[in-house]
């Protein structure tokens, strides 16, 4: 079983935790779904944030999903200018037979324009 790295992120529609609740539990869930994943399978996961956003940590949509005996940090984004606002960014260590080639990385809605390279 080899360790991989799963990527995904999302741009939330306003600063709200009920609202970043939904939007990193729906990215966390499609990228675990489109990976053939359980939450076994996961061995840590990095949350990163825009500077702009406030209002909770994206980890805590994780641990709402059940994700709970699995290390999660969070931390926030470079504040760059002309970068995308209101933006959640995952990268999830995983354990899986799947070629790195074949892994399926996650970017949802207007996130798509940030590594059209690699999202799917």
């Amino acid at each position: 079983m080899a360790v991989r790295a799963v990527r995904g992120a999302v741009q939330l529609e306003q600063d709200e935790a009920g609202h970043m609740h939904e939007q990193v539990s729906e990215l966390l869930t499609e990228i675990l779904r489109r990976n053939s994943l359980g939450p076994d399978d996961l061995i840590s996961v990095w949350f990163t944030a825009t500077p702009d956003l406030h209002s909770d940590f994206p980890a805590a949509a994780a641990r709402m999903i059940g994700i709970t005996d699995v290390p999660l940090i969070c931390a926030q984004e470079l504040d760059v200018a002309g970068a995308m606002p209101r933006v959640v960014r995952i990268l999830a260590h995983v354990e899986t037979d799947t070629e790195r080639s074949k892994i399926a990385h996650v970017y949802l809605g207007a996130a798509g324009a940030l590594r059209k390279d690699i999202a799917q």
